[in-house]
C-alpha cells in the first residue's frame, strides 16, 4: 500500500511539472504579438533590418511604399499597402483608407471631422492628414477600444 502512494505522489508531482511547463509555454506563446515582427530594407548601398515595433505608419506616394519609424527616419519598402496589410498584425496596425497603414502606438487622438470622417492626430507629424472614412470610422473606433 505505501509503494502506491509512492507512485500516486510521483505521478502528481510529474503532472503537475507537466502542467506548470505547459502553461509558461501558452503564456510565452501568447505574449508573441502575431504577424511579421521586421522589414528588410535597401537604402545608401545597405540591408537595413526594420523591427516591426519601430514602424509609426507605412504610407504610399506615387505609387511607392514607405516606411515612418518613430524616430520619424523614412525607407522605401518593395510590397504594396495590401501586401503589408496581410503580414502585419490586425491587433497593432489599421488601414485608416488607401494612403496610411498606421501603428495603434503612433495614435494620440482622433477628432470628429467633416462629412462623419475622423481626423486621427498623430504624435509624430504627418505631411497630409489622417484621415479615417466615414465607413470605416465605427470599425476603427472598436480597433482603438478593443486592445
Amino acid at each position: 500500500m505505501e509503494n502506491q502512494n509512492d507512485v500516486n505522489s510521483m505521478n502528481y508531482s510529474m503532472y503537475e511539472q507537466y502542467r506548470a511547463f505547459l502553461l509558461n509555454d501558452l503564456a510565452d506563446n501568447l505574449s508573441i504579438p502575431a504577424g511579421k515582427r521586421n522589414f528588410l530594407v535597401f537604402r545608401n548601398n545597405k540591408y537595413i533590418n526594420i523591427q516591426t515595433k519601430n514602424i509609426a505608419f507605412f504610407f504610399v506616394k506615387a505609387e511607392l511604399s514607405k516606411i515612418v519609424c518613430f524616430d520619424k527616419q523614412e525607407y522605401f519598402v518593395n510590397y504594396s499597402l495590401d501586401q503589408i496589410q496581410t503580414v502585419l498584425s490586425g491587433r497593432q496596425f489599421f488601414r485608416l483608407n488607401r494612403q496610411y497603414l498606421i501603428n495603434f502606438d503612433v495614435v494620440k487622438e482622433a477628432e470628429h471631422y467633416f462629412a462623419r470622417k475622423l481626423l486621427v492626430n498623430p504624435v509624430i507629424p504627418t505631411k497630409e492628414k489622417l484621415l479615417v472614412p466615414r465607413e470605416k470610422v465605427s470599425e476603427f473606433l472598436h480597433w482603438l477600444d478593443n486592445r
